[in-house]
């Protein structure tokens, strides 16, 4: 096994109360009707297990499941990590964050993320893997971004 990461950031200002944007961002039953790929998300206080569609990488079938520990601060900023049960090995995880900030016009929202994923794959599949990882990650946050301002029937100002 191999491990393989990327990572991504994105910004943006959202013609929206930032608590509007909070609420989204908050509610496990709502993220995954608006996050491509992403099925479900059990919570047990600020753990969170988040569940994916079955993919395939370079024909290696994987259905990723991660347990993150969420850390929520004042409507202004969400910290995720990756947390497996104890005892417990998880092939996928998750590390970032989220910033809301009350700006004129609506709200700053900026983003970071790193997805790590184990595979059986040689390290010479590397930059092969970490391309299907940047694009599937910027088609979700794409089509995620596009989701939220519809669900909030507003649009992106920057």
């Amino acid at each position: 096994m191999n491990r393989f990461t990327t990572t991504t950031e994105s910004e943006a200002v959202v013609a929206a109360e930032r608590a509007a944007i909070w609420a989204v961002l908050t509610d496990p039953e709502m993220l995954p009707r608006l996050t491509p790929l992403l099925t479900s998300i059990e919570t047990d206080g600020d753990l969170w297990r988040w569940s994916m569609v079955r993919l395939k990488v370079l024909g290696v079938g994987i259905a990723p499941t991660f347990t993150e520990r969420m850390t929520f601060t004042d409507g202004a900023r969400i910290d995720y990590t990756h947390e497996p049960p104890a005892g417990g090995h998880e092939y996928t995880g998750a590390e970032g964050w989220y910033v809301l900030k009350d700006v004129p016009g609506g709200t700053h929202l900026a983003i970071k993320l790193t997805l790590h994923v184990e595979l059986p794959l040689s390290r010479l599949a590397g930059p092969a893997v970490t391309a299907l990882m940047n694009v599937t990650l910027q088609r979700t946050g794409d089509r995620f971004v596009q989701n939220l301002l519809r669900h909030l029937d507003t649009h992106q100002v920057r």
